[in-house]
């Protein structure tokens, strides 16, 4: 058992949103759902809350209702291998979304994601400066990851 877990706060669309997410990532799945009950808060029989796995990780969905929203300031960064990765899971989570700068994007539920190469924070974190100041600065022009030219720009290329 995972002892640290994400919990999301949705209002209302908690269940659309973990269906959404698990039809994404594979080696994911819905868990649990709990349902309000007798006592409330919310309506007998509505969805609560959801526990999930998106890629092996674990994750509660809760309908928490208007009360707070989400911001950049949390964000779910994906590591991923290929380009053929990046753009498929930046296309998927886009839809209805929008796009920000360097990797990341906001999706319909207003849940901030940051698709990136996983070896990016090794190259932005380089002994030499200078290959981390040129792999900063390509990545600062994009808004989906490009890791052919964030390579090139590493290299030096």
């Amino acid at each position: 058992m995972q002892k640290i877990a994400t919990c999301l706060w949705f209002d209302g669309n908690a269940e659309e949103a973990v269906k959404f997410y698990t039809g994404i990532f594979p080696d994911s799945r819905i868990r649990e759902t709990m349902l309000h009950g007798e006592a409330g808060p919310g309506p007998a029989e509505n969805v609560l809350a959801l526990t999930f796995d998106l890629l092996g990780a674990e994750y509660i969905a809760l309908n928490g209702g208007p009360d707070f929203s989400f911001t950049p300031a949390i964000s779910i960064f994906v590591k991923c291998e290929t380009q053929d990765e990046i753009d498929r899971y930046w296309d998927k989570l886009l839809e209805g979304g929008s796009p920000m700068a360097c990797g990341w994007l906001t999706d319909r539920f207003g849940v901030s994601w940051q698709i990136a190469p996983g070896k990016l924070m090794g190259m932005l974190q380089d002994e030499d400066p200078v290959k981390a100041a040129r792999t900063m600065r390509m990545m600062r022009t994009m808004i989906k990851l490009d890791i052919a030219a964030l390579e090139r720009a590493y290299n030096g290329d």
